[in-house]
């Protein structure tokens, strides 16, 4: 991951304003800490924080076309680049960079040119010829990107909020799967898949067609020219990630620099259920495994720092970056700087608790539409965010786009949880690797429950953020808390320290803006809530809510 900045229109064009926008790149060092860049072009800017993946010795950016008349400033990976490339043999190439390929492709197709970009990226592109810009982000938006306006009418982009929040009037998360064109003032969407309209699938479910599909997203992602490894919880998603990639690393270009046993990393409670399953599927991978130990206390005193980085204070989402940002920086310690990650695949697949309780395939279907258009607020910005904090890029295969296609096509009859047929949660996934020749896994693993990342590093660390909170939160703060935090008001002692931190370092109402609300439970929409009125009285985005379901699950409050 790297982290870009940029600024166009500024009425002062000084040197202070340079040293003003060097100093708001710094503040995204941790993002990109191998080298720093910066064009400037009469009054716009463009700056680059990298962090080297892909040709570290000479991709540093801003990157150019072959007159410099076109600067771009790219977060990312594009991992069809090669053959990119050799559709652009007219070009003269001046970098190994992967990210290189976005400079000529304008200068090629002009602003259509995006749909061809396979992988993840936040970009911003200035054309000097005519002075005009864009911004395009990826489809599901693994890569952070916010756009703001300053009062003397300068449109400003960055990788994280802390980088414009204090120099802009308005800002807002920009919108993944479109770009925006200073031609045309305004954003456009250029994802247009077909599962974007909700309607419900029927294509017949196919294992191995499945199966064939994420092995090449897996493989797609084992491009890089430094040390990288998986994040390995023992849950179904991140097992299966790392078996596809030890299985055919011997055949990737990473086995001729890094060799062929691959590195996994998990991190817990002392006796917590995920490094149980963690070290088991390491094993039977023979992967080298590394398995990191964290306090309750340990991670509370990270909190400041955890809500600084990840820019929210969404609950479930600070309880599991948390324990990833302090596994982060062990795995950085290591000297690796790449990882692969599970993310994703619930939101694919229907994998939270909640869906065993979904009423029909349509409501089933349509649930994880919203789930998936809602990643860049949830996961993604923990996977990215969480890592980035200590210059740790987290791959996502499960959100590779050919494979969402494949995966959405199937009719969610398939998906649908069924108890009495031996089908749990995301079993279209499982049963497309049960392969009894050459396993994968070990059964028990491919068919272990679900556990959300914060439940899995033990259940005493989410109840240790709750006593916690209900030490530095009194009743009447939180009685008073619609009139102290009118939007997203919170409902609990958690969710109002939470909030409290993020005020502190954020404290304008466009920065609250950015972060969704609404009631929700084991990670539901707020419109899966009514699948179960039981629900209602246990908000709580921890997979123990889901009553019922979950085999350690909350007590039913009557």
């Amino acid at each position: 991951m790297c982290g870009i900045l940029a600024v166009f229109g500024c009425v002062d064009c000084s040197q202070a304003k340079r040293a003003r926008i060097l100093e708001l790149s710094s503040r995204l060092r941790h993002r990109g800490p191998d080298w720093s860049g910066l064009h400037s072009e009469e009054d716009c800017y463009l700056a680059h924080q990298r962090l080297a993946i892909v040709d570290p010795a000479s991709g540093d950016q801003p990157l150019y076309n072959e007159d410099k008349s076109i600067i771009v400033t790219v977060n990312g990976e594009i991992y069809n680049h090669k053959a990119l490339r050799e559709q652009l043999k007219s070009h003269k190439f001046n970098t190994g960079s992967d990210c290189e390929v976005i400079a000529h492709l304008y200068e090629e197709y002009g602003e259509d040119f995006v749909h061809m970009l396979d992988g993840m990226f936040s970009f911003v592109l200035l054309d000097t010829r005519n002075k005009s810009y864009i911004a395009a982000r990826d489809a599901i938006g693994i890569t952070p990107l916010y756009i703001g306006w300053g009062l003397d009418g300068s449109v400003w982009f960055a990788s994280e909020m802390k980088a414009l929040s204090d120099d802009c009037e308005q800002f807002m998360a920009f919108l993944p799967g479109h770009i925006y064109s200073s031609k045309n003032g305004g954003m456009r969407r250029w994802y247009n898949p077909p599962w974007w309209s909700e309607l419900v699938p029927s294509t017949p479910y196919d294992p191995l067609v499945l199966r064939h599909a994420f092995e090449k997203a897996v493989v797609k992602r084992l491009m890089t020219d430094v040390p990288f490894g998986v994040l390995l919880s023992g849950g179904l998603d991140s097992s299966l990630v790392a078996a596809v990639a030890s299985r055919h690393l011997i055949d990737s270009e990473a086995y001729c620099q890094w060799g062929s046993q691959l590195h996994t990393f998990c991190i817990g409670l002392k006796g917590s259920p995920d490094l149980v399953a963690a070290r088991e599927v390491a094993d039977y991978l023979g992967t080298r495994h590394h398995e990191f130990y964290f306090t309750v206390q340990e991670g509370i005193d990270a909190l400041e720092e955890v809500i600084y980085h990840i820019e929210t204070y969404d609950v479930t989402t600070i309880r599991a970056s948390t324990p990833m940002f302090l596994m982060s920086r062990k795995i950085k310690s290591l000297g690796v700087k790449m990882v692969l990650s599970g993310e994703g695949s619930d939101e694919i697949f229907g994998g939270y608790l909640y869906f065993h309780k979904a009423p029909n395939k349509e409501e089933f279907h349509e649930e994880t539409c919203r789930k998936i258009k809602a990643l860049h607020l949830y996961d993604c910005l923990r996977a990215n965010k969480s890592t980035s904090a200590w210059g740790l890029e987290a791959r996502v295969p499960f959100l590779d786009k050919e494979f969402i296609n494949v995966a959405m096509s199937i009719d969610p009859k398939w998906k649908m949880i069924d108890r009495d047929n031996g089908r749990i949660e995301k079993w279209v996934l499982r049963n497309a690797f049960d392969d009894d020749e050459k396993p994968y896994l070990p059964k028990h693993i491919l068919y272990r429950q679900k556990e959300q990342f914060s439940d899995g590093v033990g259940y005493s660390w989410i109840d240790g953020l709750r006593d916690h909170a209900n030490k530095q939160v009194t009743d009447s703060m939180l009685a008073n808390a619609n009139f102290v935090y009118p939007e997203n008001t919170p409902a609990t002692k958690e969710a109002y320290y939470y909030r409290k931190i993020f005020e502190k370092f954020f404290p304008k109402n466009a920065a609250r803006l950015t972060v969704p609300g609404g009631p929700s439970v084991a990670c539901s929409t707020a419109k899966a809530v009514e699948w179960d009125a039981s629900w209602s009285k246990n908000l709580d985005p921890s997979g123990r809510a889901a009553l019922g379901v979950h085999a350690a699950a909350y007590e039913d409050t009557k």
